[in-house]
């Protein structure tokens, strides 16, 4: 199986978090992606990069909020989420990182 370079560019990190790990036990799997992945090239990328069969996809954008570091006003940028179910039976250990 060729590896695409692109599918790195697609997944950004998986996101490990206790809702990430609470929605493991459905199948699901949380990943941070690109702004400009959709949802064909990251049911491709996770394909591919996992050796697994995606069920489906569901993206989210969390906005960037406004903080103050030391004084200074700063701002999070803008993150876009994907939340993949797999299908019955697969799955994916993120704890070993890509």
């Amino acid at each position: 199986m060729s590896m695409d370079p692109r599918h790195y560019d697609v997944i950004v990190s998986p996101v490990i978090t206790e809702k990430a790990t609470a929605l493991s036990e459905h199948n699901k799997v949380v990943f941070r992606v690109a702004p400009t992945a959709t949802k064909p090239q990251i049911k491709a990328a996770v394909e591919k990069l996992f050796d697994v069969k995606v069920k489906s996809v569901n993206t989210l954008v969390t906005k960037g909020k406004s903080k103050m570091f030391r004084g200074i006003k700063g701002r999070r940028s803008d993150v876009k989420k994907a939340v993949v179910t797999l299908e019955e039976g697969q799955t994916i250990d993120v704890t070993t990182g890509l």
